[in-house]
């Protein structure tokens, strides 16, 4: 039986798993983010039980770089995790076995679940913008993801500051200037002393959380202008938040360019928990017919 191979490959943990030729998952796996080599060391052992994988799809914490033509590609780059900063991780897959991979982010994984099992229609484009442990966007156009030079680093666009806000910012580049710095969840750990999961809905931190993400919705709408724009990861859970989004977009954006209604322009991941896998297993299937 042909089988794909998926690694979502996180800041904390792996998420590992095989599917068959129906993208039914047979086998899943998780396992701690240790330095790169143990880490690497851990998925291996797992894959190894499966000799009949064809074909896997990696979505990796960043930054990474994804470009064929770069002497660095597969490469993990300069990263505050400890024993990754320059990791070759495509180089040790393709050592294990040589057989198609799709390296790409961990938020290009889960975006791509989205755009092949959620709510965005075939041909559509959409931006998907993860709010947890950082902040990331997948944006996918017509079938294809954007880069240019590198992936996007949209977790770090400048943002506004709240005039209720007087947080210094969790980001160690831009302090309170950018989005991952203000919106993120250890941003709001910080600033509140408290988790997302744990302030109460009436909270302040949510006007302000909501002020960020619709700045940060305005910006993907006029460069953009995509179909759908889709959030995602721990913060976004809050369900008293995509409202408060909608309408602080709407007081910003002033009816400025058409868009689809709010409710279906602005809204929450729909692939759950298992959306980096299942993406992973699409784009590992994608590679194989690609390379057949």
């Amino acid at each position: 039986m042909a089988l794909l191979g998926a690694i979502e490959g996180g800041g904390t943990k792996f998420v590992l798993a095989v599917c068959d030729e129906d993208m039914k998952i047979v086998d899943r796996q998780s396992i701690p983010t240790e330095d790169g080599e143990k880490t690497l060391d851990a998925v291996i052992a797992y894959f190894d039980q499966f000799e009949d994988i064809k074909a896997m799809g990696i979505a990796m914490f960043g930054p990474i770089d994804i470009n064929p033509e770069s002497k660095t590609y597969g490469r993990v780059l300069d990263t505050p995790k400890r024993g990754w900063s320059g990791y070759d991780f495509m180089g040790r897959m393709k050592a294990w076995r040589d057989i198609p991979y799709y390296w790409t982010t961990d938020v290009n994984g889960a975006a791509w679940a989205e755009y092949k099992t959620g709510a965005v229609k075939e041909n559509q484009s959409m931006v998907y913008l993860t709010i947890g442990t950082g902040v990331g966007a997948g944006i996918i156009n017509r079938g294809h993801f954007l880069a240019g030079y590198g992936h996007p680093e949209a977790g770090h666009i400048m943002i506004q500051k709240h005039p209720k806000d007087d947080y210094k910012g969790h980001c160690p580049f831009h302090q309170d200037h950018c989005l991952e710095g203000l919106a993120s969840g250890p941003a709001m750990a910080e600033r509140w002393g408290m988790t997302a999961k744990e302030l109460p809905d009436d909270h302040i931190a949510w006007e302000i959380e909501a002020d960020y993400l619709a700045q940060a919705a305005v910006d993907f709408t006029v460069i953009l202008r995509p179909d759908k724009i889709i959030f995602g990861g721990g913060v976004p859970h809050r369900e008293n938040l995509l409202p408060m989004v909608r309408k602080a977009f709407a007081d910003k954006f002033r009816n400025y360019l058409a868009t689809p209604d709010f409710e279906d322009y602005i809204v929450p991941v729909s692939t759950g928990d298992n959306a980096g896998i299942i993406g992973c297993f699409y784009l590992a299937q994608a590679k194989l017919a690609e390379e057949e």
